[in-house]
């Protein structure tokens, strides 16, 4: 059962082709990169569905190439629509946002990109949604992902948690989807037969060509870290009897065998995961020589190298990149006029190059930072970056004070990056990290005009920026991807006009210390203020 033993097909391009198991980059040359797209939550801000379904089909262009080289598989572990419940949450950046009705329609259209329509004949590659259900939380205090129960109620979950898997699942029809570490409830996902047998097969009519995948070691993770069953062959039976098919690690591989003579579980239940997943697999022509294939599906045996990152591509990336900056403040500072000539760069995104692709990010075939992107524009820049995302140094303060004197405008690049919010890693606070703030009003202390671009995924508390009047603008920049640079240079200067909008609540630093990550409940009470702009 060579097919059951690990998802070592998958991989995760979420805004892009993405380092991971499932993809093999050459170390230079041809198929050494791939387009990098800004993160989800970044494209999502520019509420340009069409754009969406359009970056999805350049995605699965350029995997069905790398595919084609023998580099890529097909079945991708993408795309990540828990809603960003929590601004706290590390891999909030990986979603479109809070709302699910705005996660639904970006899902949708994402979907249709990356498989080559809504439920085409030949799938273009296979859309695997994740993470059903309720995952939105790293390693919050006294708990973590792989351990955590999320207690959430039947009318939450049916209002706000499951809707953007229903989008995919049964309006998208994706080929694919991924249960989550957490428990919902008390049952872990990847063991919950009401999440994967009565909304998934009865209600959303995921049918026998279609397939759940366990995130990886969950299935694991069952056993040695939740202690929900006595042994890994009780973990395996208890995934696959559930309707978890394919197991990301290697539980699946090495005790099933033993799960069966232990009469844990049927043969019978585990040929229906092989048969799915083969029906899968005839989907996407895994078995057709190519002079075989049906017309429809011969294009896509046809990409190669010469289709990856094209000039078609490189605009997408640059378009999306500017229309997902958002524009928080303006006291008509922006757009720059013609008579800003000398520009003081300042902060620890000036010179930003892979911070701007996000989390999962692969090579990219160039990275345009703001520094190069303002140099390229004109500007005579000095830079000086005074401080880092995380520091309490202020040795660097005196340069950027300096630099900000002799120019005639200064641009903040700062915010937050994969240093203090990623996979594996929530923030504590909505703060500016380190310093940022204090080196900011003392920039704005000094009368010039002063434009701050906060980058990042998730939301930090602007109130004293807006507040001050010497900040004349504030944009949110996001994670812009491999044209970041250009996009951002182009916002402030009015060559693109900022027609983003946010897709978070933007809450008060003291939020934090108001309601713990860890609950669910969404509605205000005496012990939780509410949450997302629905009921904050």
């Amino acid at each position: 059962m060579p097919l059951l033993i690990a998802a070592s097909d998958g991989f995760v391009p979420q805004h892009g082709l993405a380092n991971s198991p499932g993809i093999m980059f050459a170390a230079s040359g041809d198929f050494s990169f791939a387009t990098s797209f800004p993160a989800a939550l970044h494209m999502s801000a520019a509420f340009d569905d069409t754009a969406i379904a359009a970056v999805g089909a350049v995605i699965s262009t350029e995997g069905r190439a790398f595919n084609n080289a023998g580099r890529a598989g097909l079945d991708w572990f993408t795309p990540n629509i828990n809603p960003f419940r929590d601004p706290r949450w590390g891999r909030g950046q990986e979603t479109p946002g809070e709302d699910p009705f705005r996660i639904s329609q970006y899902v949708y259209n994402y979907v249709d990109g990356l498989q080559g329509g809504i439920d085409p004949p030949f799938f273009k590659t296979v859309a695997v949604c994740k993470h059903l259900a309720g995952y939105d939380l790293e390693d919050p205090p006294g708990t973590n992902r792989f351990v955590f129960n999320a207690v959430i109620s039947q009318q939450d979950l049916a209002e706000y948690y499951l809707p953007p898997f229903q989008s995919c699942l049964r309006d998208a029809k994706a080929g694919g989807t991924m249960c989550g570490f957490n428990a919902v409830n008390g049952l872990p996902s990847c063991a919950d037969p009401f999440l994967l047998q009565t909304v998934l097969r009865d209600f959303y009519g995921f049918n026998e060509e279609r397939w759940v995948v366990a995130d990886c070691d969950a299935i694991e993770f069952m056993f040695d870290q939740r202690r929900f069953v006595p042994d890994f062959a009780h973990a395996a039976a208890a995934g696959m009897n559930a309707g978890t098919d394919l197991d990301c690690g290697t539980t699946y591989g090495d005790n099933l065998g033993a799960a069966v003579d232990m009469a844990l579980v049927n043969v019978s239940t585990i040929a229906r995961a092989l048969t799915r997943q083969y029906a899968s697999f005839m989907r996407l022509g895994y078995f057709d020589p190519p002079a075989s294939l049906p017309p429809a599906a011969r294009p896509y045996r046809q990409l190669g190298w010469a289709d990856v990152n094209t000039p078609a591509a490189q605009a997408l990336a640059a378009q999306i990149a500017a229309d997902g900056m958002v524009l928080l403040k303006n006291d008509g500072t922006l757009p720059l006029t013609a008579r800003i000539k000398n520009l003081a760069l300042v902060g620890p995104w000036a010179t930003a190059t892979t911070q701007m692709q996000s989390n999962y990010a692969g090579p990219a075939p160039f990275l345009v930072s703001p520094l190069a992107a303002a140099q390229a524009a004109g500007f005579a820049v000095t830079l000086a970056s005074g401080t880092a995302i995380n520091s309490a140094d202020t040795s660097g303060f005196g340069a950027a004070l300096a630099a900000a004197q002799g120019a005639d405008a200064v641009v903040f690049a700062g915010g937050i990056d994969n240093s203090v919010e990623a996979e594996g890693t929530d923030r504590t606070t909505l703060t500016w990290p380190g310093n940022q703030l204090d080196l900011i009003a003392q920039l704005a202390a000094l009368g010039k005009p002063l434009v701050v671009v906060q980058f990042g995924g998730g939301q930090v508390d602007d109130a004293a920026l807006k507040s001050n009047p010497n900040v004349s603008a504030i944009v949110w920049g996001g994670y812009p991807g491999q044209s970041g640079g250009t996009a951002t240079i182009d916002i402030l200067t009015g060559k693109v006009s900022p027609a983003g909008r946010l897709p978070v609540t933007q809450y008060p630093a003291a939020y934090a210390d108001e309601v713990p990550m860890t609950d669910m409940t969404l509605r205000p009470s005496a012990a939780n203020p509410g949450r997302t702009y629905k009921w904050f």
